[in-house]
């Protein structure tokens, strides 16, 4: 057999060692060629079956990944997307229904269709990992397992973890895979052929749900669940929104993971997913993820040791998360009292991620209060995260200066500020970036990696490096008022605030922008952020054109009414959460929805127009990762294309017309249109 992306050697006890190595690629992936070798091969062993089969990994890095995500684009139709689905359904049958005992043997990660391959063979093996790596993530690309994943999964680990493994989306370690049977035993990275060849020659049955699982599998019982499932989706994720949780629940309540009819169903219910708007824009996603994090040159710089400058809320939780991740660091303050705080929440978020106790306490040793600012010598990075004021930064700036090493990348984490009023006493202005971070910066993925047009690129690369290492993802873009994700959030915050103004209910503003898709609604953003840091955006944006500033948020602030921080804002706040009225399903006002989003829409094509970023999909990424904008609609510019530049265009001029300039399109549409 001519073969590019498998290796068969088999042994003197009969064994056939299976190695899938794809060619010119870092990490296997199931490709149709990758796929047609397979089912070549199982032709083969099944009309000549050896004693046993392990299929193995020739990648360090792991397993298989999963599908080609690449090939999703290629896919045209629901009977397209069928077609390949049950091939490669028919290839994993053809895998589970050899005549010998076959085994996985997972070093790394197995997710999506590297998992469903090794629950098709008759054993997991899996080499110790304490990290969560085996998975069924289809549901965040807006599908289900569609290689018989919806199926083996219930039959192999029961309803409840089955499910949940694929409702979830999120990967567990091969210790729990052992303890829900996805995992039949654990080896050491010196010792797993014998472990394969221990495995094959006891020749047990294969494991399958215990008995109370299988109860719960029974067509009589499974209406009593389908609603409780269901219950636990929809806390999370609307069925206009995200189909493929419900998707999930429906087939396994219709056919109850059997192999008569499951299979079928699956791949017929995958392939409608797959052309789906939400699946085709969360794969979108996908890629536009993969964009931020190919960013950036490559740099020999190592950072290992960050000095950060102000101990507040975002100051005090960058130094806690480069901790967390591996750096040493040190947090300097005017006094103990102001760093204390910072500590303290460092201690909680070591204690929520970090499980080991020696783990945490190397975590606890990284981060050290400075008040004197002694790290500033030998830092490799140094971090300003100071209140919003132009000269006290600058005067901060010469004091660093006199202490930090020549070659040193120095970074502020402004959020409105421009660069250029910062930068210019400096020594070396060129060396200097914005590391603009967002709270809360254990949750936020995204940080805007801020630029002028003479930065030195080398510091950049530095950035870029820097933010990957801490699992961030960058986004770059020129220094601009607001920047990027501040700046388009501007206009969405305060068009609420000009809606709550206009008699219509605090709540009613939120559903609609929770409606529409967002994580959270404007007014209770607001509250999050701190109204204090809205106006201060917002008089900072407003002074170049950018947008207005309301005087009854002025005058909330002037009353100590900030939001979350201080217990009360537009809502009263308790236990960290928001106090929101009952209210009806009241009917809603009209325009509603379209004067919350459209002014987000075209502060992003302003952005985009105005160069601070350089193309419309870094600009729909940045937005997606840094606002939670909907992502099943791709971003604010693919939002405006799919329901079409012209009529979101006219529709804005509509609105200009009924309630003021502030909703006129940008020039930069013309651009857009244009397409």
């Amino acid at each position: 057999m001519n073969l590019q992306h498998w290796t068969a050697e088999t042994d003197d006890e009969g064994i056939v060692w299976l190695r899938i190595d794809k060619a010119d690629a870092n990490a296997n992936v199931l490709s149709s060629e990758v796929m047609t070798e397979l089912d070549t091969l199982m032709e083969f062993y099944a009309s000549a079956p050896p004693k046993g089969l392990v299929i193995h990994s020739g990648k360090r890095n792991g397993f298989i990944m999963g599908a080609d995500i690449n090939e999703f684009t290629s896919v045209d139709s629901p009977g397209r997307a069928y077609e390949v689905t049950r091939l490669g359904q028919q290839v994993f049958d053809k895998l589970e229904g050899l005549r010998c005992k076959t085994v996985a043997v997972i070093n790394g990660f197995a997710l999506g269709g590297g998992l469903e391959l090794a629950m098709a063979c008759d054993y997991r093996l899996a080499l110790a990992n304490d990290k969560p790596v085996l998975g069924l993530p289809e549901v965040q690309l807006g599908l289900h397992p569609g290689f018989g994943g919806t199926v083996r999964a219930v039959q192999i680990c029961g309803v409840r973890q089955g499910m949940q493994l694929m409702l979830s989306g999120k990967p567990i370690t091969v210790d729990k895979g052992r303890k829900i049977g996805l995992v039949d035993r654990i080896a050491a990275v010196d010792n797993w052929r014998q472990a394969a060849r221990e495995l094959i020659a006891a020749s047990r049955p294969k494991h399958t749900a215990s008995l109370v699982e299988q109860v719960l599998n029974l067509g009589i019982i499974r209406p009593f669940i389908k609603p409780a499932l269901i219950r636990q989706v929809a806390g999370k994720a609307r069925r206009d929104h995200y189909p493929a949780p419900y998707a999930m629940i429906e087939l396994w309540a219709r056919h109850g993971a059997s192999t008569r009819t499951g299979y079928e169903a699956e791949a017929r219910s995958f392939s409608e997913l797959m052309c789906s708007p939400t699946s085709r824009n969360l794969v979108r996603v996908f890629f536009l993820q993969n964009r931020l994090k190919s960013q950036g040159g490559k740099t020999d710089r190592e950072i290992a040791k960050v000095h950060v400058v102000g101990a507040g809320v975002m100051g005090g939780d960058i130094a806690s998360w480069c901790a967390l991740r591996g750096m040493q660091v040190t947090l300097q303050d005017r006094e103990q009292k102001f760093v204390e705080p910072a500590i303290a929440r460092a201690q909680k978020l070591f204690a929520k991620r970090i499980r080991n106790d020696t783990e945490r306490a190397a975590a606890t040793q990284r981060l050290q209060m400075d008040i004197e600012g002694e790290g500033v010598a030998d830092a490799d990075l140094i971090i300003e995260a100071i209140f919003e004021d132009v000269e006290a930064k600058k005067n901060l700036y010469k004091r660093l200066e006199s202490t930090m090493r020549p070659d040193v990348v120095l970074a502020t984490n402004t959020s409105t500020i421009p660069l250029e009023q910062l930068r210019n006493d400096l020594r070396e202005p060129t060396r200097f970036i914005g590391l603009h971070f967002f709270n809360p910066v254990s949750q936020m993925p995204l940080v805007e990696v801020v630029r002028c047009g003479d930065t030195e690129q080398q510091s950049l690369d530095i950035g870029f490096a820097f933010v990957k290492s801490i699992g961030k993802l960058p986004l770059e873009c020129m220094s601009a008022p607001g920047f990027v994700v501040n700046r388009v959030l501007a206009p969405y915050m305060i068009e609420a605030m000009h809606l709550v103004a206009s008699g219509i209910s605090l709540t009613t503003v939120d559903r609609v922008a929770e409606q529409f898709g967002m994580p959270m609604g404007p007014v209770e953003l607001a509250d999050s952020v701190g109204l204090d840091v809205v106006l201060h955006s917002s008089r900072q944006l407003g002074a170049s054109g950018e947008g207005p500033t309301l005087e009854n948020l002025a005058a909330m602030v002037e009353r100590g009414h900030l939001g979350r921080k201080t217990g009360q804002g537009f809502y009263a706040w308790q236990d960290g959460k928001a106090v929101k009225p009952s209210t009806g399903a009241d009917s809603l006002p009209p325009d509603i929805e379209d004067r919350l989003i459209l002014p987000m829409v075209n502060e992003a094509v302003a952005c985009l127009a105005d160069g601070v970023v350089s193309d419309a999909d870094l600009l729909d990424a940045g937005v997606i990762f840094g606002t939670g904008f909907a992502p099943f609609r791709g971003g604010p510019v693919n939002y405006a294309r799919e329901r079409g530049f012209d009529a979101v265009v006219n529709r804005m001029r509509e609105l200009a017309g009924k309630y003021g300039d502030r909703f006129e399109p940008h020039t930069g549409w013309s651009t857009l249109t244009a397409e």
